[in-house]
């Protein structure tokens, strides 16, 4: 994918910013070795190189790397802890060279060329590495230049470095202390990258859109997730136990709110909980379960008990936002989840549609249907002023009185040809003139 954009009023010529291809690396490394007066350095860690072209002529080239370790500035501008920045680090990408062409040279190139730059950085990172970027960083050398065109392109300086580099395995002082700037690629950048429990990070991928920040829900203290599952009962003998339950369903379930799919995703996102957000969640040690430990000990759990908790407690911290919120009534059949002879469980499932998260579910007998199950599995839900979905088959008059007198919400259901005379007696009412209203419910 190009970025294109012109390059000024008078020209139809457009400039294009994108990463250097494999036979294209040479030519590159000579041209910043040539023209950069700190010449071309491998560059360390994971890393991108892009090209700006006009016409398919080169005009600038752009490098980045891994971040500075340790930048007093920056780091105090994130407000992060010592532990914090080593795991977040790869989150930040620094702008180690910066090159325009000698005949390249034009007014307002450089602001340009890092705005397309900066468009595409965080999701082409996504796609060579498998994780975004939250936030840029370049330090500029302010015996040379003054940062013109990064501060046109909308980054900001934070001060100067103390002067010190990082050789070897430890630092040695230059004396030639540089400004700092950054440019966050997300809006909450600072927060998602100072937040104790990683929060569901922004992406492009599909799968990452239903999460939810642990962050923002209690853990402890009364009415925290700590305390609801303290009165789980350890399926495991208490010879051996390193694991107390608590971490581990708290540790599961804060993963899978926040994106984790698999049990080697939980155990991948246990990784970055630092010493005391381990604690927080009841460990007593300092390093999180393992992937066998976390599958051996949620698979031996009481399953139905487990969801309907998580769902009331979830439903106690989403509650004061479901007015005016929608929920949707969805029913599934869990394909290869049952023994052979036996027909596979049906799930009906209460789930909010912003962030994805199943409030309610209820298993739906073989010898019934999803019809009188709808209210059984809404009655424990406060309810009022919110949206219920569902899909044609509970486009019924009793589920919709159900729905409206009993729970005070209202209602989107689906009507299909197989509904002649309730589809024939919404046409006659001409909907597309009718105000919608919370005074006037149908």
């Amino acid at each position: 994918m190009d970025v294109r954009v012109g390059v000024s009023a008078d020209t139809a010529a457009s400039l294009v910013v994108r990463p250097v291809r494999a036979k294209e690396r040479a030519r590159w490394r000579e041209l910043m070795d040539a023209h950069h007066y700190l010449g071309f350095r491998p560059i360390v860690g994971e890393s991108l190189w892009y090209v700006a072209t006009r016409e398919e002529q080169w005009v600038a080239l752009l490098g980045w790397g891994a971040a500075a370790l340790k930048c007093s500035v920056r780091d105090a501008w994130i407000g992060w802890s010592p532990s914090l920045r080593f795991r977040r680090l790869p989150l930040i990408a620094n702008n180690v060279r910066f090159l325009v062409l000698p005949e390249g040279h034009r007014p307002n190139l450089a602001s340009q060329v890092l705005a397309l730059n900066l468009r595409r950085l965080s999701p082409d990172w996504e796609r060579y590495y498998g994780h975004p970027i939250l936030l840029a960083e370049t330090f500029v050398d302010a015996a040379r230049f003054r940062g013109t065109c990064y501060r046109a392109a909308g980054w900001e300086p934070l001060g100067l470095t103390r002067g010190f580099a990082k050789r070897n395995r430890g630092y040695l002082r230059h004396g030639h202390p540089k400004q700092v700037w950054v440019r966050p690629l997300d809006p909450q950048a600072r927060y998602l990258l100072q937040a104790p429990l990683l929060p569901p990070l922004p992406s492009s991928r599909k799968e990452h859109l239903w999460m939810v920040d642990m962050n923002r829900l209690p853990l402890e203290g009364e009415g925290g997730l700590i305390e609801m599952l303290r009165t789980l009962v350890d399926p495991r003998q208490p010879r051996g136990v390193r694991h107390p339950l608590v971490t581990v369903v708290a540790i599961a379930v804060c993963a899978a709110l926040a994106g984790a799919r698999s049990f080697n995703a939980v155990a991948e996102w246990a990784k970055d909980l630092s010493r005391d957000t381990l604690r927080r969640l009841g460990s007593r040690r300092w390093k999180p379960p393992s992937e066998p430990t976390l599958r051996r000990v949620l698979q031996k759990l009481d399953a139905d008990r487990l969801d309907a908790e998580i769902g009331r407690w979830l439903l106690l911290q989403c509650a004061p936002r479901l007015r005016g919120q929608g929920l949707s009534v969805d029913g599934k059949t869990l394909r290869g989840a049952h023994d052979g002879g036996q027909a596979p469980p049906h799930l009906l499932s209460a789930i909010l549609h912003q962030e994805g998260i199943v409030v309610a579910q209820r298993a739906v007998e073989e010898k019934t249907n999803e019809i009188p199950e709808l209210p059984r599995l809404l009655a424990p839900l406060p309810l009022e002023d919110a949206v219920i979905t569902g899909d044609a088959l509970h486009t019924q008059q009793a589920t919709a009185r159900y729905v409206v007198e009993e729970k005070k919400a209202d209602y989107l259901f689906t009507v299909k040809d197989n509904q002649s005379t309730l589809k024939q007696d919404i046409a006659d009412l001409h909907l597309e003139s009718f105000p919608p209203s919370a005074h006037h419910r149908r």
